[in-house]
């Protein structure tokens, strides 16, 4: 038998993006700035590594968005109408408090489904002076008084202001099967009273919407969501579960949304799903995303679980509207952890042994045109000049590939921790996000490409004197 390593001795555990030391992570609720300090809680099981368990809140705090520091947990499923699971949700600060909310599992008795009978799902409400500590918590709308012609599955408040008026989204399937996005609104936070279906789904966009957010920048409505069971193509849709969003406006009369422009892709990697958007005090628009996908077995696995933990999020992204795009950009702050550059100007080729680490980024610019681009143990980005395509060997643990369609290719960021990978196409236009789990010490990043580019290459880390 091997010796049993704990999480801070693990060649996975990693650096600068958060996850908690053991047990199950996944979707991020109820991002917020408050006094000043960033919140960042979470979906998470203390007990074990794999799903399943009721879901308590795990807590994040930090100055600066860069430097993180793990709280106790901030909330435990112990009530009536959550007992089954504390799940996701979200923060609006009003008056000097925090408002939370949330939703509250409760699985019946006896022989269910639990997707058309035999589950309750309550929106709470709960609220905080501090960030940590709970002043009240209490259930504002019972799963019992819901609308009519939906499914058991209507969960994930997001609750955001708009003039007098505060809404709450939620997101459903219905008893056709179908995703849908109903609308609430309050005049105190307390008393709800529903307004009818936000937005509507069709056949082929899947059965379930989740964890819809909701924010206007720049003249546009943009509405993200989380919908199930899409049936992908070579080029879309490729996980079983993405994430993605629509540029249009709200008819605030009628309470309804339009869209302006297609549904698209959020993320097209292995590990991206359940992205949760907040604005921040500088008024940017910050989102995270739960580093994982629900039900990937056996497809591709993570093999942290024999080791006591499983996921991670998203490093936090500034999200820009342009020109009928939704840009995800690497926030500046994370420049602070940028040692020991390297830079090579109008190069075709880096060959092996030139740049290694794990934890680094790594920006290319030029004219990528056909480019094969290795990274960690057995990684490789590949452009043809029509896809690019993300590829692992082992390392991915049943990963394999992931494709997507670009006419042009002019500028590749890409921030690598110990077992993860974040690739930002074009500024951010597009996005590829994967785990990764390499088992070799010296990890080379190699170069091919038709013309000459640019190249920057830095560690990053915490510890400045290294």
């Amino acid at each position: 038998m091997g010796q049993e390593l704990r999480p801070n001795d693990h060649p996975w555990l990693q650096h600068y993006h958060l996850m908690p030391a053991k047990g199950w992570l996944n979707d991020p609720n109820g991002a917020v700035q408050f006094n000043g300090i960033y919140h960042i809680y979470h979906q998470y099981i203390p007990g074990q590594a794999r799903g399943g368990a009721p879901s308590h809140w795990g807590h994040f705090t930090s100055p600066d968005l860069v430097t993180f520091t793990q709280q106790e947990n901030f909330l435990a499923p112990d009530q009536p109408f959550d007992k089954d699971g504390a799940y996701s949700g979200s923060a609006l600060v009003v008056d000097g408090r925090i408002h939370y909310f949330y939703t509250g599992n409760v699985r019946d008795e006896g022989y269910h489904d639990y997707t058309f009978s035999g589950r309750q799902q309550n929106v709470i409400h709960m609220t905080s002076k501090d960030g940590h500590h709970i002043e009240k918590r209490q259930m504002v709308i019972d799963a019992k008084g819901f609308p009519q012609g939906y499914t058991n599955h209507i969960r994930d408040p997001k609750v955001f202001q708009v003039a007098d008026h505060f809404y709450m989204l939620l997101g459903a399937r219905s008893i056709d099967n179908l995703g849908s996005i109903l609308l609430y609104r309050s005049e105190n936070l307390e008393d709800w009273h529903y307004r009818g279906v936000f937005l509507q789904g069709t056949e082929g966009q899947g059965f379930m919407w989740e964890c819809p957010d909701y924010f206007h920048q720049e003249g546009q409505d943009v509405l993200l969501f989380s919908p199930q069971g899409v049936l992908g193509t070579l080029d879309t849709y490729q996980n079983q579960y993405s994430s993605g969003y629509y540029l249009g406006h709200v008819d605030w009369k009628k309470e309804t949304f339009l869209p302006d422009t297609p549904f698209q892709e959020l993320d097209y990697g292995f590990d991206f799903y359940a992205p949760q958007s907040f604005t921040d005090d500088a008024g940017r628009q910050i989102l995270w995303a739960w580093m994982g996908v629900p039900d990937h077995e056996p497809d591709y696995v993570n093999p942290t679980v024999a080791y006591g933990w499983q996921h991670c999020l998203t490093m936090p992204r500034q999200l820009l509207v342009r020109k009928g795009h939704l840009y995800q950009q690497p926030l500046e702050e994370y420049q602070k952890l940028r040692q020991g550059h390297q830079k090579f100007h109008g190069v075709k080729e880096i060959s092996e042994g030139v740049l290694e680490g794990e934890i680094f980024e790594l920006l290319i610019q030029g004219d990528l045109d056909t480019f094969d681009l290795k990274l960690r143990q057995d990684t490789h980005v590949t452009y043809d000049g029509q896809r690019l395509c993300l590829s692992h060997g082992p390392s991915g643990y049943g990963r394999r590939r992931r494709y997507l369609r670009v006419d042009l290719v002019n500028r590749l960021q890409i921030f690598s921790d110990r077992s993860s990978l974040e690739i930002f196409v074009n500024f951010g236009q597009y996005t590829l996000s994967t785990r990764v789990y390499p088992n070799v010490s010296k990890q080379s990043v190699t170069l091919t490409n038709k013309h000459a580019v640019d190249v920057d290459f830095w560690h990053l880390s915490h510890d400045k004197e290294k």
